[in-house]
């Protein structure tokens, strides 16, 4: 995967989200439910019902990037839905 700078601003949604969502779904997303607009250029992660599951939502400048990661094997930790969002860091979005 291309990697994010080292001061870039990383969202994770916590709980699940509904991976059938597609970049405008996921848009939507970020401004309604984490509150950040989504073409401030930080990533938003989103993890799906099976936790196999991980989108990336990145605005680059010209338009949005949409990284999809689907493992093979194992499973995201993640924290719950009754904790809304968290920032991580780069080096924390390295190693998802």
């Amino acid at each position: 995967m291309i990697g994010p700078g080292t001061g870039v601003r990383v969202y994770l949604a916590c709980g699940v989200t509904d991976m059938r969502e597609g970049i405008e779904g996921l848009a939507a997303l970020a401004q309604d439910v984490l509150r950040q607009k989504p073409t401030c250029g930080a990533f938003f992660a989103f993890r799906g019902r099976r936790s196999d599951r991980l989108k990336l939502l990145y605005w680059d400048g010209q338009g949005f990037c949409l990284y999809y990661k689907i493992l093979e094997q194992g499973r995201f930790s993640w924290p719950g839905s009754s904790e809304g969002s968290m920032r991580l860091t780069a080096a924390q979005l390295a190693m998802l």
